[in-house]
């Protein structure tokens, strides 16, 4: 990192600088804490640094940091320089205007806002709460069924024709899907389009796949993508999601779901006055934190009727 990129990330982070504590307190903040500088008169602990890795999502909250890593360093010298311009700006009286006693109160709010949601989270998004509502999304999911199948796609419903009497003759639908297919996603690979469901293809596949066995070749059907001939692979029980890929969204929703009851408990119990004319109703959007589902090759997405919204997590 360049001086000047190491400058501008210290300008960001300024409110941080209340975490260094006087050098006269020896108690370490935390449990197991460690000093590991002074500058002026002010002692910071490895647990400054590491907040400041948290910060900059280096790591995450809890995750161990080596005093001895160069990363560590590197984000001591920040935090150094940090202090040293803080310094400097009360040497300058910059902390008395009324603009400064501002933007410290602001800072201050933020750090007392995150320490009570750190301590809502902790009491309440521990193994216990992931597991139940783990145990609860199974219960109320309803898996389907899973096919794996291969493809070849036409641009003409007689090209698709000749490909299947050459099929029935004898012919390897591998070679026939690199030399035949249009799908430019999976005419290389034989024609495979993996394990998926019906419901995340065109509707015409859940259509035809209906009764099919593994081995029948089906076809050909019109579709977005063009005249489709479709091999027949395996057909299996969708399998529920597993406790340890469904842990990170568990926690992001519990969090939210948390953080969310808090706040409306507070706004409902305070006494609020917003002077300003009320705002414009803006269109509902998806998080941008919404998982995203991946298609398989040759997925058309259907067009959504206006007005329709994504079904948010069951609880």
């Amino acid at each position: 990192m360049s001086p000047l990129t190491r400058l501008l990330a210290v300008l960001a982070a300024a409110a941080a600088v209340a975490a260094c504590t006087p050098s006269g307190e020896s108690r370490p903040p935390e449990p197991g804490d460690r000093a590991v500088a002074e500058v002026g008169g002010r002692t910071i602990w490895a647990s400054d640094v590491k907040r400041e890795a948290v910060a900059q999502r280096l790591i995450t909250e809890g995750e161990p940091l080596d005093v001895n890593a160069p990363q560590f360093r590197r984000l001591l010298d920040e935090v150094v320089d940090r202090r040293l311009l803080a310094l400097e700006a009360e040497r300058r009286n910059l902390d008395d205007g009324p603009a400064a006693q501002r933007r410290l109160l602001a800072a201050r709010d933020q750090v007392l806002s995150d320490m009570v949601i750190e301590e809502v989270v902790a009491r309440s998004v521990n193994e216990d709460a992931v597991r139940a509502l783990y145990r609860e999304q199974v219960r109320l999911s309803q898996t389907g069924e899973q096919f794996r199948a291969r493809q070849i796609v036409t641009r003409t419903p007689e090209e698709a024709r000749a490909v299947r009497r050459l099929l029935e003759a004898g012919g390897d639908f591998d070679q026939l899907a690199v030399e035949r297919s249009v799908d430019a996603a999976t005419r290389f690979n034989g024609g495979d389009l993996g394990y998926f469901t019906p419901d995340v293809m065109p509707p015409v596949y859940a259509e035809v796949l209906t009764g099919a066995r593994p081995g029948t070749l089906i076809g050909p059907f019109q579709s977005p993508a063009g005249w489709v001939l479709l091999r027949l692979e395996d057909r299996r029980r969708e399998e529920p999601i597993t406790l340890q890929e469904a842990r990170p969204q568990i926690m992001r929703f519990l969090t939210f779901d948390e953080i969310r009851e808090l706040i409306q408990t507070l706004r409902r119990d305070a006494e609020i006055t917003v002077r300003l004319p009320p705002a414009p109703a803006a269109a509902p959007r998806e998080p941008a934190s919404a998982p995203t589902v991946a298609r398989p090759p040759g997925y058309v997405a259907p067009t959504a009727s206006p007005g329709t919204a994504a079904p948010g997590p069951t609880r």
